[in-house]
């Protein structure tokens, strides 16, 4: 079975900074593309950033230029560092990883579940 697992969320203040980890474990294979996604109350899970297994990266137009998404592939893990923070980045962030099980000839979408990230003075 395969678990990914968050942390580094919480409470910080307006212009402050924090570092969310997504580590996945269990049987697998390979992983694809990893990433962040968040939701806000009342808004739908918007894509905040993703990195594939080569290093491509992607971006919120939202997230430019404050957050930066990496990968230690030794470790199965991904990371999100969010600075500049701003209070409309409060939501609850999931990780999201393209993996392929072993024993399986595909791969399936992957989950965390969810960190909240809040930013209020």
């Amino acid at each position: 079975q395969v678990q990914l697992v968050e942390s580094g969320g919480g409470l910080v203040q307006p212009g402050g900074s924090l570092r969310l980890s997504c580590a996945a474990s269990g049987k697998i294979n390979t992983i694809n593309a990893m990433g962040w996604y968040r939701q806000a109350p009342g808004n739908q899970r918007e894509l905040v950033a993703v990195i594939t297994s080569g290093g491509s990266i992607n971006y919120a137009d939202s997230v430019k230029g404050r957050f930066t998404i990496s990968r230690d592939n030794a470790k199965n893990t991904v990371y999100l560092q969010m600075n500049s923070l701003k209070p409309e980045d409060t939501a609850v962030y999931y990780c999201n990883a393209y993996i392929r099980p072993r024993d399986s000839w595909f791969a399936n979408d992957y989950w965390g579940q969810g960190t909240q990230v809040t930013v209020s003075s």
